[in-house]
């Protein structure tokens, strides 16, 4: 007697079946969302835009932080570490000792949001704060420094955002002693949105990101 062959099994459609199931888990996951900083480089600059003029400022005025293509840290042109880039940065917002090569003050008010402001009245929008109105009549000092931030197109993502990082802590930092001097408590434990806003405008935060250069360096 003939042995009987084997029956092949047919599968054709099986690549068929693989493209279908493949399509609805695409369709059915759920990724997961980055939640990592917010933070992009300065784009690229457009090179049919005309490049706006520099504003003026004066050189005490102004805190130049730059990091070249290898990652390096130059300061006003010096070679710094992070750490010391932390302390530099709070002795360029508060120049405690006044010195003539550190940032000028500007004595101000501090404004905040009128809370009773409504649209289409006379009442302002913006009030002195009851405290610096009552502490400084003469206006609270408003240092006028401007921190610059400049990066080479060759700088990595993770250092340009360390480098911003220490530069906020910096101003974060500087936040919480003045409003431990006039509040009694750092700026983070403020309840009142009144209190918060005074803080910002008695220490605001200017930190000025340039578009990439070709800065270079090893």
């Amino acid at each position: 007697m003939a042995r009987r062959g084997l029956q092949e099994i047919n599968a054709s459609s099986t690549a068929d079946i693989a493209f279908l199931l493949l399509i609805f888990f695409l369709v059915t996951t759920t990724m997961n969302v980055d939640t990592g900083l917010a933070r992009v480089l300065p784009p690229m600059p457009d090179p049919n835009q005309k490049q706006q003029e520099d504003i003026k400022i004066k050189k005490r005025n102004i805190f130049v932080v730059l990091i070249n293509k290898s990652d390096r840290l130059l300061v006003n042109g010096q070679d710094m570490d992070l750490t010391q880039l932390k302390i530099k940065a709070k002795e360029f917002i508060t120049n405690p000792n006044r010195l003539e090569d550190l940032p000028e003050f500007e004595f101000k008010p501090i404004l905040i949001a009128n809370p009773d402001y409504v649209l289409g009245t006379d009442s302002p929008q913006k009030i002195e704060h009851p405290h610096f109105r009552r502490k400084y009549p003469n206006g609270y000092p408003v240092s006028k420094g401007v921190i610059s931030l400049q990066n080479d197109r060759g700088t990595s993502y993770k250092r340009y955002i360390e480098v911003q990082n220490v530069l906020v802590a910096a101003y974060n930092e500087v936040r919480d002693e003045v409003s431990i001097q006039e509040f009694g408590v750092p700026f983070n434990r403020l309840v009142n949105k009144e209190d918060m806003d005074a803080i910002r405008a008695a220490v605001p935060q200017k930190i000025s990101e340039a578009e990439p250069k070709n800065i270079g360096g090893k």
